[in-house]
């Protein structure tokens, strides 16, 4: 297997690792025979370890078709290989940012793993040039969003 088909394996254990802890920490809150009340996810932390893991659900595809399609067209496999793992290592320090609630750091750390994964998807069809040009592209546009974003951040109440 590649390092990138790793990769994806290790996208969708962090999709499920994430939220699989708060339920056995929570002890008897957690009604099992009622595991997605709203009410369970009323606390803080449970409410951004439910969002991270939506997340994680939402860019998986993507992330998947882009290797897969990469990997199908034989792209260079190194770069894949490369692209995957910032991909993924970033999307790690996402869910991180995400629990420990610094949503600033958080989307930025989102739209940096969205763009290792163009670079891939675009790795494709345009190969090693197409693959540079749209990953500094998301890459600019993820550090251009931070200071907007900073500005923009409210105070949390947790």
């Amino acid at each position: 297997m590649t390092i990138a088909e790793w990769c994806l394996f290790g996208a969708v254990m962090l999709t499920y690792l994430t939220l699989a802890p708060v339920k056995p920490l929570a002890d008897r809150e957690f009604d099992n025979a009622d595991p997605r009340n709203p009410a369970f996810y009323e606390k803080p932390i449970r409410k951004r370890a439910l969002g991270a893991h939506i997340n994680g659900i939402e860019t998986f595809p993507f992330f998947a078709t882009a290797v897969l399609l990469a990997e199908f067209r034989r792209a260079p496999q190194n770069w894949v290989d490369w692209l995957a793992l910032a991909f993924f290592l970033t999307l790690l320090a996402f869910v991180f940012a995400y629990l420990a609630n610094r949503p600033t750091l958080r989307t930025v750390l989102w739209n940096t793993a969205m763009a290792f994964n163009l670079g891939i998807f675009f790795l494709a069809g345009f190969g090693v040039k197409g693959a540079l040009i749209a990953t500094v592209i998301g890459l600019c546009f993820a550090i251009a969003l931070w200071p907007l974003l900073a500005m923009l951040e409210r105070p949390s109440n947790d």
